[in-house]
Parts: structure tokens; sequence; C-alpha cells
């Protein structure tokens, strides 16, 4: 399977977002261009803020559309025909409600899981056959809850668990990048804590 080409956060534009849950696919695409000093500038074609950066020595597209999240399908579609990228050569990154803040998974292919972001994607593509990076925010509890839960604020400490999460999932974006998908797989999904950033394994704490 080819590497990736295309890494897409997802999220919603503007300041009053920022820092809301539903905004975790942007949280990681701008961590990974600080990290690489790049800058995202919009782009009109591509209906997002688009730089592009170097990673295990390949060129990478990052993506932020700029459509709200239940448009994100047009700035996907539109940034794959442009830079010439299929759709398995996609990571789409994006929010989970079904997993706890401080996990992060991959997957390859699949449904939406009530994503809006993912459904959009899917329904302009007529297929789910790109990768995702799934970062868990948690679960308010009831169905009811939902849409204030990812438009709020995480606490503290949830938003500390996100970010090691992003922290987490960047570690094997060489692996992805160079189509190693189960190697990356693998370790990310080694469970949280387990593993130490030189490989080894923590010692237990007291």
């Amino acid at each position: 399977m080819a590497g990736i080409k295309l890494i897409v956060g997802l999220g919603n534009p503007g300041a009053e977002y920022l820092k809301t849950r539903h905004n975790a696919g942007f949280w990681f695409v701008d961590v990974l261009a600080q990290s690489q000093g790049a800058v995202f500038r919009h782009d009109g074609k591509l209906h997002g803020e688009a730089c592009k950066v170097d990673l295990a020595g390949q060129s990478v597209w990052l993506l932020k559309p700029t459509t709200f999240m239940n448009k994100s399908g047009i700035a996907v579609v539109s940034a794959l025909r442009y830079y010439k990228i299929e759709p398995d050569e996609c990571l789409v990154v994006h929010d989970d409600l079904d997993l706890d803040p401080g996990t992060a998974r991959l997957k390859f292919d699949g449904g939406h899981g009530g994503q809006n972001g993912l459904r959009d994607i899917k329904t302009h593509l007529g297929h789910g056959r790109f990768h995702r990076l799934r970062i868990g925010i948690g679960h308010p509890g009831h169905r009811d809850g939902v849409t204030p839960w990812v438009l709020g604020k995480p606490s503290a400490k949830d938003e500390d668990a996100i970010i090691d999460a992003v922290v987490a999932a960047e570690r094997v974006l060489p692996d992805l990048i160079q189509g190693q998908f189960d190697k990356a797989m693998r370790q990310l999904h080694t469970a949280p804590g387990a593993m130490a950033p030189n490989g080894h394994k923590k010692a237990p704490q007291a």
C-alpha cells in the first residue's frame, strides 16, 4: 500500500472553536506544522488552509478545511484532485467520541461512526477507503449531550491527555509516510503509558 501524501485535520474554523474537542484534528496538524516550521496559508481552490512539510524524507501536504466540519468533503476532494493524490494516500485526523482522551487509533476504511466530517468525506468520495487517525475525546454519557460536548472545551486534564495522544500519533508518522501501516498501528495501539519515547517499557509508578 502506498504511503501518506496528504494529512487532513478536521475541525471548525474560527477562534471560538479553536480549543474545542471537535477541533482535535486541527490540533494535530497545527502541532505537526509548528514542529516543521511550516505556516498554513489559505487557498481558495482547496477550500482550506494548506502547507507542505518534509516528513521521513518525503513531501507531505497538510490541510485544514475552512468549510466547517459538516462540509469537510468539499475540501478533501478538492485537495486530492489538485495534488493528484489517491484517497488511500490520505490520512484524515478527527475527534472520536468512542475513545477516551489520551487514546489515538489508526484505521483504514469503514463507516463514519456518526462523525459528520467523515460522513461528508465519504459522501463526496463515494467510499471510505482512506486512512483515519482517531483522537479520543471521551463521551458525555448521553446522546443528547453530544453536540455541546464536542463543541465545548475539554477540562485541563482531558486537554493534556488529548495532547499526549497527538504526540504519540506524531511519533508513528514516519512509518505512515513510508506505507508501513501495520508497524505504525502496532506502536500506536500499545497501551497508553506502556512505552517510553525510546521504545522501552516504562517502569510501573508507585
